[in-house]
């Protein structure tokens, strides 16, 4: 049961990790949006 249970803790905690990143990812894609409208 145990195992189970650090097996489903360690899954949530990858799975927000990747929503994290990917967030992350977004906000710099707008970030360098901004930049490369600004230049022009």
């Amino acid at each position: 049961m145990k195992k189970w249970a650090v097996l489903l803790l360690l899954m949530s905690l990858a799975l927000s990790g990747c929503n994290t990143l990917a967030g992350v990812g977004k906000d710099l894609e707008k970030a360098g949006e901004a930049i490369q409208n600004s230049a022009n």
